[in-house]
């Protein structure tokens, strides 16, 4: 009976096979394929994806422009000048004190960015809003009473951003303001940011918006945006609704009209002023009750008090609601018209 093996002897075995055996090689087609990787571009944002980052921003300097406006009455002017990918620690270098910061949640991503309104442009914005000409005032710090106005500027400029990323289901929320302190601990000194700066102006100054957002939990978001970037742009309820409140104040021209008849040309020609035509209509002959061109359903003339008034036959807002009328969305035209009203508002 021949000699077993034992495991050191099967161990000695493979130690020669390996000693022997040549060390293994790349080919040559794999070793051209191999690319170098930097960790350190880790989160770095495309340049689609930073077109597609533009239209939205340019969507929020006009939708904040004239929210604003409207709100100060007074001039103010938005525009987005730059968007950049820097670290954090250089978003840091940027910020002069005194300035106004605030924390914003991003959700469903759960992340944190900030929001910062260089004073040069906050203060004249609470000099307006308290009774001023919106002129700045010598660098320092805000009062209580200032800071929880500009506070509430702030926030109205958070609504903004979710009505301008609400198309790619980005929500911001806004926290508080950050202290200087609390502010460079945000994010660590090296992640990458998305930087986003707007230069606003009023009559009497002129100052930045800054936008800082994580670039690494951005990214998956940014490719849905970029492809949905063809598609029409979902309303969510808000903004439907906001289209709705905004539409409720436009005025449109109504009109009763009688229905076709034919009159004798001498009846015409004997017309002067003060002369009573009398029209070939039973007295219950309903009219057409026409809205903006377009014809609502059948009503009846009638007098309510001093006023003369139109009584619609058998309609409620409901079954308008469902006819052509539905100006919300009659034609592309007046969506058209509604969309450019939500950017003004």
């Amino acid at each position: 009976m021949g000699k077993q093996l034992g495991q050191g002897d099967i161990d000695a075995l493979f130690a020669a096979a390996g000693a022997n055996a040549p060390p293994p090689t790349v080919g040559a087609d794999a070793a051209e394929s191999l690319e170098r990787y930097s960790f350190s571009r880790a989160g770095q944002i495309s340049n689609d994806q930073m077109k597609a980052i533009s239209s939205v921003n340019d969507l929020f300097a006009r939708n904040l422009m004239h929210t604003m406006g409207a709100w100060l009455r007074a001039q103010f002017k938005v525009k987005l000048v730059a968007g950049e990918q820097l670290p954090f620690s250089e978003f840091l270098e940027r910020l002069t004190a005194p300035t106004y910061v605030c924390s914003i949640r991003l959700e469903p991503l759960g992340a944190v960015g900030l929001l910062e309104f260089d004073m040069a442009i906050a203060a004249p914005i609470v000099d307006v809003l308290l009774g001023g000409l919106g002129r700045g005032w010598p660098m320092r710090e805000l009062t209580d009473i200032e800071e929880a106005i500009l506070t509430s500027v702030v926030q109205m400029a958070v609504q903004e951003l979710n009505l301008a990323w609400q198309s790619v289901g980005l929500e911001f929320v806004f926290e508080k303001r950050e202290t200087e302190a609390a502010v460079s601990r945000m994010l660590t000194l090296s992640e990458k940011t998305l930087c986003v700066s707007f230069e606003a102006k009023m009559p009497e100054a002129q100052g930045t918006i800054n936008l800082c957002l994580p670039a690494v939990v951005l990214n998956a978001i940014l490719r849905r945006l970029i492809s949905e970037g063809d598609r029409p742009r979902r309303r969510s309820k808000e903004a439907h609704a906001r289209v709705r409140e905004l539409m409720g104040s436009v005025k449109i021209a109504t009109q009763l009209q009688f229905p076709p008849m034919r009159l004798r040309a001498s009846d015409l020609v004997a017309l002067s002023a003060g002369t009573i035509l009398r029209l070939p209509l039973s007295r219950y002959s309903a009219s057409e009750l026409r809205v903006g061109g377009l014809a609502f359903g059948p009503a009846y003339p009638v007098r309510t008090g001093e006023h003369r008034g139109a009584q619609l036959d058998g309609w409620s807002a409901a079954e308008a609601a469902n006819t052509d009328l539905n100006l919300a969305a009659e034609s592309d035209a007046c969506g058209h018209a509604l969309s450019e009203i939500g950017s003004v508002n």
